[in-house]
């Protein structure tokens, strides 16, 4: 079985903590904690550390301890048998991502390097949020497993506020529809590109996710996710001469609107149970069942597609699953992944897992092991 294991977590200057070096020995490390101390601040370092993004604000300055000019996130993972060290240091000017101390020119040069599926309170908004929640679900995911997918996201993004800034300017009379072409056909291309993956992505997703919510479900609901793409066109027609086609014919519209109206940016995925859209008719259960069964998921989909177990963080979702759910999760991953942990208590978790764990007490920033625990 290959895994990766993080070993070491630095922080300098990170959210409110001002210096921390933590060393990790086991698979399960559970940070327990009130709330507000810090237990989600160290799941949010290490997402950062793997996506270069957090996954609870988008601007980064926010992650800079007040008074401090930057913050800087580093790590130790070990993959097979050698040692990663993975830095990024955030400041006002921006981000520098470092592998063995080496900078990377590109982000994309840097993502993949290691994988995370976090599970968290907000992942409802998978299922019953809108449309961007979904598109930037799917965005994270690809991009963690493919750099050239960042790059084309990045390219299309590019070229579409490009595209857009021109269409609110251009007056009715002064069109130059070669310069429309040039920018359009390279929309296509990008926009043909990304479809074709997150189409594969969702077949992919689709079959693990399915399996998982029939056996949560106790095998009484069905899950279907397909994919919506704004081109609406089959599969076998998702070229970029046959969307630049549909560009063309969009041009008025766009011209009257001042914005693109097709693209991937309008993207979505629905949800079926049992033929069903649980997204706008499921009850909360289902809808929870859903988005569990969706991150579930991606645990043996990176694998596939990685060679490697991603690391798993828990972000304070214990608390919503009952006794012998709380239990049959950590048992279902413990033993394939490294798994981080945050709650308040540990009411619920089964005894021999804890005694398995690492735990660490979590007060205003401070940490402390659990008296008793071995060093593994």
């Amino acid at each position: 079985m290959t895994r990766m294991k993080l070993k070491q977590l630095n922080l300098q200057n990170f959210r409110n903590y001002e210096k921390l070096t933590i060393h990790f020995n086991k698979n399960i490390n559970i940070f327990i904690g009130n709330n507000a101390q810090g237990k989600t601040t160290l799941l949010e370092s290490i997402y950062f550390l793997a996506i270069s993004k957090s996954h609870k604000t988008y601007r980064d300055k926010e992650l800079i301890k007040f008074g401090s000019l930057f913050s800087k996130i580093a790590c130790e993972l070990i993959k097979d048998d050698s040692k990663i060290k993975l830095e990024i240091i955030i400041s006002p000017q921006g981000k520098k991502v470092l592998i063995n101390e080496i900078e990377k020119r590109k982000i994309s040069e840097y993502i993949g390097t290691f994988n995370v599926v976090i599970f968290a309170p907000e992942d409802l908004e998978i299922v019953k949020g809108d449309p961007a929640n979904r598109r930037k679900f799917i965005d994270v995911e690809i991009g963690q497993i493919s750099p050239i997918y960042i790059y084309h996201l990045n390219q299309y993004n590019r070229i579409l506020k490009q595209r857009n800034e021109y269409l609110k300017q251009v007056v009715n009379n002064r069109i130059d529809y070669n310069y429309l072409d040039i920018v359009t056909k390279q929309l296509a291309n990008h926009g043909s590109w990304i479809t074709q993956s997150r189409n594969l992505f969702i077949q992919k997703l689709n079959k693990y996710a399915n399996n998982l919510h029939q056996y949560i479900s106790n095998f009484v609901e069905h899950l279907t996710i397909t994919y919506y793409s704004n081109y609406a066109l089959e599969t076998n027609e998702i070229t970029p001469e046959a969307i630049f086609s549909l560009y063309r014919n969009n041009y008025q519209r766009d011209l009257i609107k001042g914005n693109t109206q097709l693209g991937i940016q309008r993207d979505d995925m629905h949800f079926l149970v049992n033929g069903i859209n649980v997204s706008d008719f499921g009850s909360q259960g289902q809808q929870r069942t859903t988005a569990l069964a969706i991150k579930l998921s991606l645990i043996e989909f990176i694998k596939n597609e990685t060679h490697y177990y991603p690391i798993v963080l828990l972000d304070d979702v214990l608390s919503e699953l009952d006794d012998v759910r709380q239990t049959q999760l950590l048992n279902s991953i413990s033993d394939k992944v490294q798994t981080f942990v945050t709650t308040t208590n540990l009411s619920g978790i089964n005894d021999e897992l804890i005694k398995a764990a690492d735990v660490f007490l979590i007060d205003n920033a401070m940490i402390l092991k659990r008296e008793g625990d071995s060093n593994g």
